[in-house]
């Protein structure tokens, strides 16, 4: 892997979980010696993230992108608008004995999130499966691009809320909702499941994500 690729997704993993917060100055030196490559590959590294919006070049230099409420409902915005489009063409193009089997998963995995050693992360890669599934099920490769790269800022978001067994069993729930739908090879009803799974997830992020004023603006 060349130094700059390893560069990049080192920094967008620490970016997208946290260890970076938003607010964090990328100094060159500091960045370059604790990833182990000089300062070219390095630069090449924050380029791509500004250009996907997770750093920000400004006086002070690189710093990780602020997130804000308006952030998080133009974000939102728009992933209502892809992946409601998306799970419509799934149901017209997809092949419905895998979303049939991801539809029995889902309804299986409130036990994922329950109990006294939850798996969340069981839970979602669940959901990465359904997301990986339509994705190959509508055969357009522009809207797979734009939703994934949307999709790193959604991970980013999701870090900012509490997680809580009540809300994965709903929202598990909602996406064997969605699995159904297209599996039932019915576009208006897998775009109204996404529609309505976004906006209890929106609300709950918003209900939940007590930091949000102290992270909207740069220290």
């Amino acid at each position: 892997m060349r130094a700059s690729e390893r560069a990049y997704r080192a920094l967008r993993d620490d970016i997208v979980e946290w260890r970076l917060p938003p607010g964090t100055l990328l100094a060159e030196v500091e960045q370059s010696g604790r990833l182990g490559v000089s300062r070219t590959p390095l630069r090449e590294a924050l380029g791509r993230l500004t250009a996907e919006g997770l750093t920000t070049a400004g006086g002070r230099g690189v710093m990780v992108t602020a997130i804000s409420l308006a952030d998080i409902d133009e974000l939102f915005e728009l992933r209502e608008t892809l992946e409601g489009r998306a799970a419509a063409l799934a149901a017209e193009r997809g092949e419905p004995a895998t979303f049939r089997r991801l539809q029995a998963a889902l309804l299986a995995a409130p036990a994922l999130v329950t109990g006294d050693t939850p798996a969340v992360e069981d839970y979602y890669g669940l959901v990465s499966d359904l997301d990986a599934a339509i994705d190959s099920a509508i055969s357009n490769s522009y809207l797979v691009q734009a939703m994934r790269s949307l999709r790193v800022h959604l991970v980013r978001i999701r870090r900012m809320a509490a997680d809580n067994a009540a809300r994965l069993t709903a929202a598990a729930a909602e996406h064997a909702a969605i699995a159904e739908a297209i599996a039932d090879r019915n576009p208006r009803l897998a775009q109204a499941a996404t529609t309505l799974h976004l906006h209890r997830s929106l609300s709950h992020i918003k209900a939940t994500s007590t930091s949000l004023h102290n992270t909207s603006t740069s220290p």
